[in-house]
């Protein structure tokens, strides 16, 4: 039997494991494949000593393999791929390290936030990320400041996941990011704070050039529900952008804006329907009998979402009589 036909028999891993030493590459890339198929602890450390194959594409099939498998022995092995100077092995062991959640390799982490490689530094903060460590939360506002704005991408991500409010002043300050996806990011990471500050700053963004910042401050505003938000999502409904005026819509009905009724019902003669129903749908959230006329005018509708909202919502409307 030569040595590839025992991948019939997956439960003799080490047999599996000569194949390792082949000098055929795609041999040994597939010993990689039974290893880790095997789905046994004892293939890590196979696994690992695959990640300094000398070929690229053994390399990248184990930095791939190694993401299945938890602990503090697959995380160095990912972290050495981290430093590969192939770019696909590398960006391979970053997406498998961000699967890791054994904090036992936080300590092996941190210090790479400072590496020269920016593909490093964010691939590093996108794991710290999810091993939502406190550690994290001093190296991650640093980062804020890298001249890399992938690496700034992934250190909001740390702040919003650890929902730091000490770190929010540093999250706003992203919020005006000369990267329009950093600051996406950190009008997304603001929702977490019910804070008069994170909400004037995502009402900020309503006025960002780029429609999908616009479109998550909308949508971030609802989250907060801080009351002084509805007058900016109410400006917000003439946006160029049908999405943006959705996530307005969708938060002022959070936010129970019954000042803003009036603007409301203005939208439930939009042309595009989706808009109709949302708009349908917050006067249904926020309930005010003013606004029984306008809807029952659509109870005809020739979108049967948007006549389905209606009814829903003039219900709502009897119940708060």
């Amino acid at each position: 039997m030569s040595v590839f036909e025992p991948f019939e028999a997956f439960g003799d891993i080490e047999q599996i494991a000569n194949g390792l030493t082949s000098p055929d590459v795609s041999v040994r890339r597939l010993a990689v494949i039974a290893i880790a198929e095997t789905a046994r602890s004892e293939a890590v450390g196979h696994l690992a000593s695959a990640v300094s194959d000398p070929a690229a594409e053994v390399r990248l099939q184990a930095a791939k393999a190694l993401g299945d498998f938890d602990g503090i022995e697959s995380a160095r092995a990912l972290v050495r791929g981290l430093l590969d100077e192939d770019r696909d092995v590398a960006e391979a062991a970053g997406e498998s390290l961000s699967s890791i959640r054994d904090t036992a390799v936080v300590e092996a982490l941190l210090p790479l936030v400072s590496h020269p490689s920016s593909l490093v530094r964010a691939a590093v903060l996108r794991s710290l990320k999810s091993l939502r460590v406190d550690a994290a939360l001093g190296p991650a506002v640093t980062a804020l400041g890298d001249s890399a704005p992938e690496v700034r991408v992934q250190a909001v991500g740390v702040i919003g996941y650890l929902k730091s409010i000490e770190a929010l002043p540093s999250l706003i300050g992203a919020a005006r990011d000369r990267n329009a996806e950093v600051r996406l990011a950190a009008v997304n990471a603001l929702s977490f704070a019910d804070d008069a500050s994170a909400a004037q700053a995502a009402a900020d963004a309503l006025a960002d050039p780029e429609w999908q910042v616009r479109a998550a401050a909308a949508e971030t505003l609802g989250r907060i529900k801080q009351a002084e938000a509805a007058p900016p999502l109410a400006a917000a409904l003439d946006d160029g952008f049908w999405q943006v005026r959705q996530k307005a819509l969708q938060s002022l009905g959070k936010l129970k804006a019954r000042a803003m009724v009036s603007r409301i019902v203005g939208v439930l003669d939009d042309e595009l329907p989706s808009l109709r129903k949302e708009a349908a749908a917050a006067l249904g959230e926020i309930a005010d009998p003013g606004a029984r006329a306008a809807l029952a005018a659509k109870v005809s509708d020739s979108d049967p979402d948007v006549r389905k909202t209606v009814a829903w919502a003039l219900g709502r409307l009897k119940d708060d009589v």
